[in-house]
């Protein structure tokens, strides 16, 4: 009985899947079946119609991340995985925060680079974007005077400079291009 040195990381994947009905039930069951906990999860659209992408956010152990990564890519409807390490790509997270109508909470949005979105009498509404650090930074500052509501969304990442995840994997995986309504898209995994 002892320490078992494993250390845990934080990853975030960036996973490009068919746009279909259950695509994000059958991801998220596969975590949940082997135990693994995702911290964030934003799904959305991209520039192909028939594709979304999902920005997951896990802590896990080094070889876990390959397991999961595997038994994701077997997934019909998964197309492409990549992991978005910090230094190569742009992470950000939305935030919409209510809070009391005060001076100090609007200097303390004006800080941060944060909008108020909507005031009232009693309360103002700060919308923010920015990474997960600075979005913790605001929060924490507007803490002591009460957060009455809040909602934020899931990370979501994008490569930096010129390569894409689409490029790399959409070409080489037979996924039906939007620019030809004739293309099918081919059943590319077992």
């Amino acid at each position: 009985l002892g320490f078992t040195g494993v250390v845990m990381a934080i990853h975030t994947l960036a996973v490009l899947v068919e746009n279909s009905p259950g695509v994000l039930a059958r991801v998220a069951s596969l975590f949940s079946r082997r135990g693994y906990n995702i911290d964030s999860l934003a799904v959305g659209p991209t520039e192909n119609a028939t594709v979304s992408r999902m920005t997951i956010v896990l802590n896990l152990e080094g070889h876990a991340l390959d397991q999961v990564s595997a038994q994701l890519f077997k997934l019909v409807n998964v197309i492409g995985i990549s992991e978005m390490k910090d230094s190569d790509s742009l992470k950000r997270e939305i935030l919409l925060v209510k809070v009391a109508n005060t001076p100090a909470n609007k200097e303390i949005a004006k800080k941060h680079q944060a909008v108020i979105a909507d005031e009232s009498a009693s309360t103002v509404s700060i919308e923010a974007v920015g990474s997960s650090a600075a979005i913790e930074a605001l929060l924490n500052d507007l803490k002591p005077s009460g957060i009455r509501e809040l909602v934020q969304s899931g990370l979501v990442a994008l490569e930096r400079g010129d390569h894409t995840l689409a490029d790399r994997t959409l070409s080489t995986m037979g996924t039906a291009n939007e620019s030809d309504p004739n293309s099918s898209t081919a059943d590319y995994q077992n």
